[in-house]
C-alpha cells in the first residue's frame, strides 16, 4: 500500500525541503518507487532534484485545476525509482482561484488517486505556511513528518502545527497521523542542540525520531547544484542521516 508522507512546518528555514528531497531520494535508493510532489510555489524541491522550471510545460498547478491528468505531470530525475511532480510560481494562483471551489481541500488527494498503484512512497513538500496547499497535502497524506531545527525558539509554533494536524484529522482526514518529529541542523557539540533535543523528547516523547540530521554544509550546498545529497556527496554526514531516517521509517 502506498504511503503518502507530508513534510510540513509553518516556519521557514527548518530543513523542510531538504528533508523532502533527501528522504524521497533515500527511499528511491532503497529501490522503493518514490514520487516527490512539490506543493510549494517557490519550487525549491523541483530545482533541488535538478529539474529546470523554465523548460516545463505542465506543473502541479495544471493538475490541480484539472487541465492535465496526473500522469502527464511526472518528470524523471537522475535517481532511478525517483520521480517528481514539479511546481512553479503559478501555483500561487491556486490559493485564490480555488478558494470558493467545493471540496477544495481534496483536490490534491483526488489528483494522486490515479498514481497510488505506481508508487510505494509519495513525499509531499509543503509551503512554509498553513495555507490551502498545506491543507490539501495533509488531507491527501497518511502521515505528517515535522522537521524541527535544533535552534533557539525551535519549539515555538510546534504546538500550533500539531493542533492544526488534529483539526484536519477531525474534519477532513480521520486516518492522518504524525509520522514523527525530526530534529534537523543538530550539532551534538553544542549545549543548545542538546537542550532542544531534551525539551522535544520531554514534550513529545515517542514522536521524536531516533535519527537526528546533523548540521552539514554539504546539505546546504547540494540544492544549488540540483542534486540530492546522495548524488552530491554520498559520504557526507547529511547523506548518512537521511539514509538512517528512511530506514527508521521503513522499520516502523
Amino acid at each position: 500500500m502506498t504511503q503518502i508522507i507530508c513534510v510540513a512546518n509553518q516556519k521557514g528555514g527548518v530543513g523542510k525541503t531538504t528533508t523532502a528531497i533527501n528522504l524521497a531520494a533515500a527511499f528511491a535508493i532503497l529501490t522503493k518507487r518514490t514520487l516527490l510532489v512539490d506543493c510549494d510555489p517557490q519550487a525549491n524541491a523541483t530545482t533541488g532534484v535538478g529539474v529546470d522550471k523554465n523548460t516545463l510545460k505542465n506543473t502541479l498547478y495544471h493538475g490541480l485545476i484539472g487541465q492535465v491528468p496526473p500522469t502527464h505531470l511526472i518528470v524523471n530525475t537522475t535517481i532511478e525509482h525517483l520521480h517528481v511532480i514539479p511546481s512553479r510560481m503559478e501555483l500561487i494562483g491556486f490559493e485564490v482561484e480555488m478558494m470558493s471551489t467545493p471540496s477544495r481541500e481534496t483536490l490534491l488527494k483526488n489528483l494522486l488517486t490515479d498514481l497510488l498503484d505506481h508508487y510505494d512512497y509519495i513525499i509531499l513538500d509543503c509551503p512554509p505556511s498553513l495555507s490551502l496547499l498545506t491543507l490539501n497535502a495533509m488531507t491527501a497524506a497518511n502521515s505528517v513528518l515535522i522537521p524541527l531545527q535544533s535552534e533557539f525558539y525551535a519549539l515555538e509554533g510546534l504546538g500550533q502545527l500539531i493542533q492544526t494536524v488534529k483539526r484536519i484529522k477531525r474534519s477532513f482526514n480521520p486516518s492522518l497521523k504524525i509520522e514523527g518529529i525530526l530534529l534537523t541542523m543538530f550539532d551534538k557539540r553544542t549545549n543548545l542542540s542538546n537542550q532542544v533535543a531534551e525539551d522535544a523528547e520531554k514534550f513529545f516523547k515517542e514522536l521524536i525520531f531516533k535519527t537526528k540530521i546533523p548540521r552539514n554544509i554539504k546539505l546546504g550546498e547540494a540544492p544549488s547544484f540540483g542534486k540530492p545529497i546522495f548524488i552530491y556527496d554520498p559520504n557526507s554526514p547529511g547523506a548518512k542521516g537521511y539514509a538512517d531516517l528512511a530506514k527508521e521509517i521503513l522499520h516502523k
